[in-house]
């Protein structure tokens, strides 16, 4: 530091000296006993999560020095600056997003009218400029200091969440307690992150629970991170800690676009767009009841190490992801025969739709391998609604109008065959390995209501049946009838279709389709 300028820091205008004391009061936040039991329990503050998930020296903050109004309660003592939420903008891998981080150390993070009003200015600004907006979630909810304002602020969040939701891209993190009307929030956007062990989404805590149900339950077991990624599938990632959690929403936002008037980065690969996987030709099982994993299909067949999947623990019968083929982002949705066998019920059918719709959004061409045997039975399945359930999946694929490639691995039967991206429905290319099963069900099941009063009459039911079954299979279960109608495109060799799909994407680059005019649909809820 030059002479000129350790005098000029002595002698600042005294302006500027009420200027840094200022923006010193809003960078410490709650002040350091706050920070220190946000570190105690294992938390970073809100600056310290901004400065691990953007770009180093990119953060611009807005915002800074707006203060609460209210006066109840003795809130006119508690005016810090920024009033519990750091906005601003920064970059990820040199890409720009608008950030809006929440302070538990002032307030508990509660939601004021002023802060409403920053995240809802963020947000317009975010659609306004055509780029995602992360939202970091520390928050005790409404301020109930305030009353009513802070609902009203709330609302506005809402509103403003769906008038982005399909424009441009929208993640939460969810880094602490999330409680009340603060997870509708997260709930409106398109992707949730949590925290193992510091973070919870519930609509109303243990202490109410306990008051209202007489049930006794833990902050863990009312709405951490393994119960929203396993049980409701309100959360879509977890991570070990923040840090972990932070690099994964920077991962995932590669695949994106900024907006839905863009399309997702073309990324160069060293993986050959040609290359040939002689493994995929054995991967199939020649007993047609034995599993195997669609991943290793999956990881095969993409760009190397590119498959990010979504929601892995929670109803695993079908994969969700984004990866690259041949440099390309595009979202994979696959049965998974290792578990339940592939069927569709009710929460594959509602991750697989949410997932093809957020795709149809942003412009990412889908890739769907099919193995599904058809939709799971019984009386808990219709009791629930598997019915609508699954309509939701038919309408989120009949809507899409990204490009569509489809590859049939094994089974395709009834109305999953429709559902899962047939050509009836606007799929653009229909492949089928060799192995392919399309039909309208399964043979021991088409022998059982064919052969009804054969099968009673036989001396040896068992025997006829597997006779006919054999028969059946032979004739119906292949993928030649359907290639014959036209309803498959091509039959291939498995070790090909890496090639086959990266030269599908080539053509349907320009591909143009619309749906009628209208407001919106009616998507069966």
């Amino acid at each position: 530091m030059t002479l000129v300028e350790k005098d000029s820091i002595q002698h600042a205008d005294p302006k500027v000296e009420a200027l840094r004391a200022k923006r010193a009061r809003a960078l410490a936040g709650g002040g350091e006993e706050r920070i220190k039991r946000q570190h105690e329990s294992g938390r970073n503050t809100a600056r310290e999560r901004l400065d691990i998930l953007l770009d180093a020296g990119s953060f611009r903050e807005i915002g800074a020095f707006v203060e609460h109004r209210s006066s109840n309660f003795g809130m006119d003592k508690q005016r810090i600056p920024g009033d519990g939420v750091v906005t601003g903008w920064g970059t990820i891998d040199g890409r720009l997003v608008y950030v809006y981080s929440q302070d538990f150390t002032v307030v508990g993070g509660s939601v004021s009218e002023t802060h409403a009003q920053k995240i809802c200015h963020l947000l317009e600004m975010a659609m306004r400029n055509g780029a995602p907006v992360i939202g970091l979630n520390d928050s005790g909810g409404a301020r109930i200091h305030e009353g009513v304002e802070s609902l009203a602020g709330y609302a506005d969040i809402f509103l403003r969440n769906t008038m982005a939701s399909g424009v441009i891209p929208q993640l939460s993190v969810i880094m602490g307690p999330c409680a009340g009307g603060s997870v509708y929030s997260p709930a409106l956007t398109d992707f949730i992150f949590m925290v193992k062990n510091t973070s919870y989404m519930f609509i109303t805590g243990p202490d109410v629970v306990k008051q209202v149900t007489h049930e006794e339950v833990s902050f863990e077991d009312l709405g951490g991170a393994s119960v929203h990624s396993t049980r409701s599938g309100v959360c879509h990632f977890v991570g070990e800690n923040e840090t972990e959690t932070l690099l994964m929403l920077r991962q995932l936002l590669s695949y994106m676009p900024q907006n839905n008037m863009e399309d997702p980065l073309f990324v160069a690969t060293p993986d050959d767009p040609l290359r040939s996987d002689p493994a995929l030709d054995t991967l199939v099982p020649d007993s047609p009841n034995k599993p195997y994993d669609i991943k290793d299909a999956v990881d095969r067949i993409v760009d190397h190490g590119t498959f990010f999947e979504i929601q892995p623990d929670y109803a695993a019968n079908i994969v969700v992801g984004f990866a690259r083929l041949g440099g390309h982002s595009v979202g994979i949705v696959a049965n998974q025969p290792m578990v339940l066998a592939g069927v569709l019920d009710i929460p594959a059918s509602e991750k697989a739709a949410r997932f093809v719709r957020f795709c149809d959004c942003f412009n990412i061409p889908l890739i769907t391998f099919v193995d599904v045997p058809g939709y799971l039975p019984g009386t808990d399945q219709e009791h629930h609604g598997i019915i609508t359930s699954g309509a939701k999946l038919l309408y989120a694929y009949c809507e899409a109008t990204v490009p569509k490639l489809t590859v049939t691995t094994r089974k395709a039967y009834g109305g999953a065959y429709c559902v899962m991206s047939s050509k009836h429905i606007r799929s653009d290319i229909n492949l089928a390995w060799p192995t392919a099963e399309i039909a309208v069900m399964g043979p021991e099941g088409a022998v059982e209501i064919i052969y009804r009063r054969e099968l009673q009459k036989a001396e040896d039911p068992a025997a006829l049946k597997a006779k006919l079954a054999a028969e059946y299979r032979e004739k119906f279960a292949n993928p030649y009838i359907a290639a014959s109608r036209g309803f498959v495109d091509d039959v291939i060799e498995p070790r090909d279709t890496r090639a086959r799909l990266i030269n599908a994407l080539g053509v349907l680059q320009n591909k143009r389709d619309e749906n009628p005019p209208k407001k919106h649909g009616n998507i069966p809820l």
